[in-house]
């Protein structure tokens, strides 16, 4: 997975990347097809706002979130793309059975 940090209006701290970092290594454990985030950090007045965009195979998923504390908006960021990762592994997996079930019983 490569991860993108950018900051807008803020420095990128080494404890902002590793948090971030730390952060995203729970997204890789439920879908470990993740290729690239690109994560843009910003500072507008007394808003910190976080956003991301997570480019995975089959799909682009996109999140953001304000809060007056950075590392709450980060949190809250993950939460929103977690939900998100874990909706699209679901309709990925394939639920139907192959064998068994209705489709080999004769209609009466």
């Amino acid at each position: 997975m490569q991860l993108n940090l950018t900051g807008h209006h803020v420095e990128i701290t080494d404890a902002l990347r590793d948090y971030v970092t730390s952060k995203l290594e729970r997204l890789e454990r439920h879908f470990d097809q993740v290729t690239n985030v690109h994560v843009i950090l910003s500072v507008e007045k007394l808003r910190q706002k976080a956003e991301a965009t997570i480019n995975m195979k089959g799909n682009n998923i996109f999140a953001d979130c304000e809060d007056e504390n950075m590392y709450a908006a980060i949190d809250a960021l993950i939460d929103k793309l977690d939900r998100q990762v874990r909706k699209h592994k679901e309709k990925m997996t394939d639920h139907h059975r192959t064998e068994g079930g209705l489709k080999d019983q004769p209609f009466d």
